[in-house]
Parts: structure tokens; sequence; C-alpha cells
């Protein structure tokens, strides 16, 4: 049995997720991204900042990015169903947003961002390969002293998610990671509760590009 690895090829996959379940049903649905919005405002990015957040779904951050008055957020995400989940429930606020149906390993961006968010998609990356060309992704996007909250399963939480392997990170294995191009400036734990009632543990890492 040939493991199963995020690449463009499983878009297929995840417009299944996405069509065969609610948004609410999703082990990773958050009624209120917290611990997210917390870092980002702890990032004093002044409200013209573009923020990019990779693998959104249909996540509520990016409304509650234009709750806070930020006016360029994105939204990138492999599965067009998802991104017409939120565009429908943002309704004429959709047009405030950048959406980008793309593979984040193909993404190249039409101009820079200060902060990319990504909550859960890394982790999937389970090939040395497919993380170089995530780290290639981010770097084309992302410009000097620009930040990164990037969230993954921690060392000790779920081993799979989505009938998918994962890997797990700590602030030693993110800086493995990153650490040529980025500062780790904060590791912060979150315990996630799915809809099903499973605790599952979360580390949230704060890296900011170096110049």
């Amino acid at each position: 049995m040939h493991e199963k690895k995020i690449k463009s090829g499983d878009k297929v996959h995840w417009e299944g997720v996405y069509r065969e379940k609610s948004p609410f049903e999703v082990s990773w649905y958050q009624s209120e991204p917290r611990l997210s919005l917390s870092m980002i405002r702890e990032s004093d990015c002044p409200s013209d900042t573009r923020i990019i957040d990779v693998g959104g779904g249909a996540s509520k951050l990016v409304d509650r990015l234009l709750d806070d008055g930020y006016l360029y957020p994105a939204v990138l995400d492999l599965s067009a169903t998802a991104l017409e989940i939120v565009q429908k429930r943002l309704g004429d606020r959709a047009n405030q947003v950048e959406w980008f149906e793309a593979d984040v390993l193909e993404f190249t961006s039409p101009h820079p961002y200060s902060l990319w968010h990504d909550r859960a998609v890394f982790h999937f990356l389970v090939s040395s390969d497919d993380r170089k060309r995530y780290r290639d992704s981010l770097l084309r996007t992302l410009r000097p002293e620009g930040y990164v909250i990037l969230a993954t399963f921690a060392v000790g939480g779920p081993e799979r998610c989505s009938d998918l392997d994962i890997v797990q990170y700590n602030s030693d294995s993110i800086r493995k990671e990153f650490g040529d191009f980025f500062d780790l400036i904060d590791t912060r734990e979150e315990i996630h509760q799915t809809p099903g009632g499973v605790e599952q543990l979360f580390n949230y890492f704060h890296l900011m590009r170096r110049k």
C-alpha cells in the first residue's frame, strides 16, 4: 500500500473531505481561531499588512482579520469547495480578500506578504523533498523580516489525520527545518478539542525571517 502524501494530485482527496463533511465536522474545525489571532496581533502588523492564510480551508481566521481591520488578507487552499464555503459565509466581504486555489508547494505569489499563517498544513509533508518545496514557496512569498505563524501536531499528538500520515514537531525539530532562514521567536501549546470531543495536542511556532 502506497503512502499518501500531500501533493497537487491529492486535490481530489481534499475536495472529497469538504464535500462529504460539513466544515463544522472536520477534526481541525475551530469555532474561533483565538491563538492564531493572538499571535498575529503580537506581531504588531499595521492594517495594511499583507497576510496570507495557507491551507485556510473553511477557517474563520479571514473573517476575524477583516473584523480587525486588516485591508489585504489572502487565503490559499487546494480545495475550491473549501474556498467557496468561506466566500459564501463572507458575502460581499469576500471581495476584500485575495483567493488562491493552489497547491502551496507550487505557489508563486503575485506580490510579497508580511505574514504567513499555516495551521495544520506543514505537518502533512512527510517527505523531505516536499518540505523543501514548502520552504521554497515560503521564501518566494514572505518578505525579509516577515513573520510565520505555523501550527502543527506536537510530539505526543496525533500520528495521522484525514487518513494521512503526519510529522509531529517541537521547537528543536522546527529549528532544523527553518533555522537556516528564520529565527524562532516563541512556541505555544494548544490542546484542540475536535467536534467529536477528542483532544489533540498542537504546537504553534512564531518565526521571523532574517534579513
